[in-house]
């Protein structure tokens, strides 16, 4: 007798042996205990998990001759020895048609299909047609084959097996029942290729079967077919096949995945050169670029599933050895990391497929890898270019007033919010600290909340310890405030009944009330503003037009700043008006200068400090001194 595959040889015969499709043979096997046999069924899923073979068994279940509830078939599965059942297994029965929809496409097949399924059954129950690749039929073919699925003789049963239900028109599904086939899972594939080894009597090492389930990719026939060929290729020990790991990566033109853990500890190290001489050592052993590429691309994968999950998560549906070492990866890198390298890998993959010089391509990905940690993260940069914003509005200097990068406007911004940090003239000009709105989430993602350890912990870069140190420090309430305000007056600064007003003041204690009820733009721009007794009120000349002042200035800000004075034992009044076309009002430049020897005073003195002001038309209003105290 011809050889047969293990495909064909071990294809299941009884809805129990289906591995990974429960819900597909627990609502059929109750359809036909309670006799509701459906006119049409329509199997979908990727391919080689069992659509056909399922259409088979329910066609056996349907016309089996022996009688449920008798020794031979105490169920609903079908016995597997009556003369239906086996003529269909064998695929030579009269009344159960198997058709390959690919090639009998057209509308005279259908046609004849139709003109057939007038007639009753030969000799069995029903009549079954089994249409494999249903969504090739053409669209006339469907519309002919529509009024018979609509109104079917009681005696007819079609079965379409497809790989894109999409393509079948929307009036033949609504008339069939359409059951979606999973993907086998990784356990289920691998627990029957060690049944199946076990029987045909082949020693397999203890990584070798786990190497063929994981390359069936949620495919059962993928992985036998594999496993066809390597048990050809393997060498004979005693007399019996032994499949070993490294045939099989041999075979499959794979490479161990502990070369990636390698390539991957090399990224976290910021080796440029041990990652590209790894590289080389593999595309000179004869790898394909392209295969290495894909390889990658699931090896990132599966860090980032297990970054996410755990290494215990269903998401990784690898060996456990294979898990522990994505966990292992997976502790090198944040979630962000991770998912910046799978987009990198993926659009490298894609380019392989159609560039001349590929091995340039994947060797320029794999160092674009290395390079993507010195990267600034955007939302640490956004937040830093958002309070440089607020402070450009109460300078009226406009999006102009920027510092030259994110780190030096987090230093500036933490500077400000330190309470104490220099004078009042100096602490003007600062804004209090905002913080990355990432800031939390990425905390909880590197902490190790994913369900893995984490390792020791890494250096900050001076940006990432100002911010963070930022964050975590308590700022005063209101911009620009560095001394404390009294509780007495609930933050306002209580005046003698009989004294002048003081504007410094009042202007600190309305600026601090603002900062307290979250008007944190106007407090900045009232405190940049020209303060002016005019009579018997206080006028705030702003650096804003009239529009942006009533955005800015609105109804609630005046009654905060009317009550707080009012607090203060003060009954003038106040009154906020826009400069002309917005420009910035003369007011008195009271910052010290610096120092010597200080930070400030060296900073001031840096050439590159003085181009940065010279080119951007800055000023520095705070420095922070990062420098080992000790």
């Amino acid at each position: 007798m011809a050889y047969q595959v293990l495909a064909r040889k071990y294809r299941p015969q009884r809805f129990a042996d289906v591995a990974g499709q429960e819900h597909v043979t627990r609502t059929l096997l109750n359809a036909l205990e309670q006799g509701r046999i459906a006119h049409g069924y329509i199997f979908s899923g990727h391919r080689g998990i069992g659509k056909t073979t399922i259409a088979r068994i329910l066609a056996m279940a349907l016309n089996c001759r022996t009688a449920v509830g008798t020794p031979g078939r105490p169920d609903q599965e079908p016995c597997g020895v009556c003369d239906s059942c086996t003529e269909i297994r064998a695929g030579n029965a009269v009344d159960v048609l198997e058709i390959d929809a690919a090639t009998n496409r057209g509308i005279d097949e259908v046609r004849e299909l139709r003109e057939a399924a007038r007639y009753r059954p030969a000799r069995d129950r029903y009549k079954i047609w089994i249409l494999d690749e249903a969504h090739q039929i053409t669209d006339a073919a469907f519309n002919a084959l529509l009024k018979t699925l609509e109104e079917p003789p009681d005696h007819v049963v079609f079965m379409m097996a497809t790989t894109q239900p999409e393509d079948i028109p929307q009036t033949i599904r609504s008339r069939c029942q359409h059951f979606s086939f999973h993907a086998v899972k990784f356990d289920d594939i691998l627990a029957q290729l060690r049944s199946i080894a076990e029987q045909e009597q082949i020693d397999a090492e203890e990584a070798a079967l786990p190497l063929l389930a994981e390359a069936g990719d949620g495919s059962m026939r993928d992985a036998l077919s594999i496993m066809d060929q390597a048990i050809a290729s393997a060498p004979l020990a005693g007399g019996k096949p032994r499949l070993e790991a490294e045939q099989i990566r041999e075979l499959m033109g794979s490479v161990p995945n502990t070369v990636f853990e390698r390539l991957m500890e090399q990224i976290s190290a910021g080796q440029t050169a041990g990652v590209i001489e790894e590289l080389n050592g593999l595309l000179n052993a004869g790898n394909s670029p392209s295969a290495l590429a894909r390889q990658f691309v699931r090896y990132l994968r599966n860090a980032l599933m297990a970054r996410i999950g755990g290494e215990n998560t269903d998401l990784l549906q690898i060996s456990t050895d294979e898990r522990a070492r994505a966990a292992r990866s997976a502790l090198l890198f944040s979630e962000e990391d991770l998912t910046r390298f799978l987009q990198v890998m993926l659009r490298t993959f894609d380019d392989l497929n159609y560039r001349q010089e590929q091995r340039f391509h994947l060797e320029l990905g794999l160092v674009k890898l290395v390079h993507l940690q010195r990267l600034l993260p955007v939302e640490e940069l956004l937040s830093g270019m958002q309070s440089l914003e607020h402070r450009a509005q109460g300078s009226g200097q406009g999006t102009g007033h920027r510092a030259p990068n994110a780190a030096q406007s987090t230093e500036h911004r933490a500077q400000g919010s330190t309470p104490g940090a220099g004078t009042r003239a100096q602490s003007a000009g600062a804004v209090a600290p905002r913080p990355s709105p990432f800031e939390a989430d990425r905390e909880r993602k590197v902490s190790g909340e994913s369900g893995i350890a984490e390792p020791a912990a890494r250096a900050l870069s001076p940006a990432e310890s100002v911010g963070r140190a930022a964050a975590e420090a308590k700022p005063p309430a209101a911009v620009g405030l560095a001394e404390p305000l009294s509780e007495a007056t609930d933050g306002a600064l209580a005046l003698a009944p009989d004294a002048p007003p003081d504007l410094d003041r009042i202007r600190e204690a309305v600026c601090a009330a603002l900062g307290r009820e979250g008007h944190e733009t106007a407090a900045n721009l009232i405190h940049q503003g020209a303060w002016a007794q005019q009579g018997t009120a206080i006028q705030v000349q702003l650096a804003v037009g009239k529009t942006m002042l009533a955005l800015t200035v609105n109804a609630e800000a005046e009654a905060i700043c009317r009550k707080t004075m009012r607090a203060m034992g003060t009954t003038q009044k106040i009154a906020f008006v826009p400069s002309e076309n917005g420009a910035k009002p003369a007011v008195k430049d009271t910052t010290p200068p610096p120092i010597a020897g200080s930070a400030q005073s060296a900073a001031m003195e840096n050439p590159l400090v003085q181009k940065t002001k010279e080119l951007f038309k800055a000023d520095i209003r705070s420095v922070l001194d990062l420098r080992d105290k000790n």
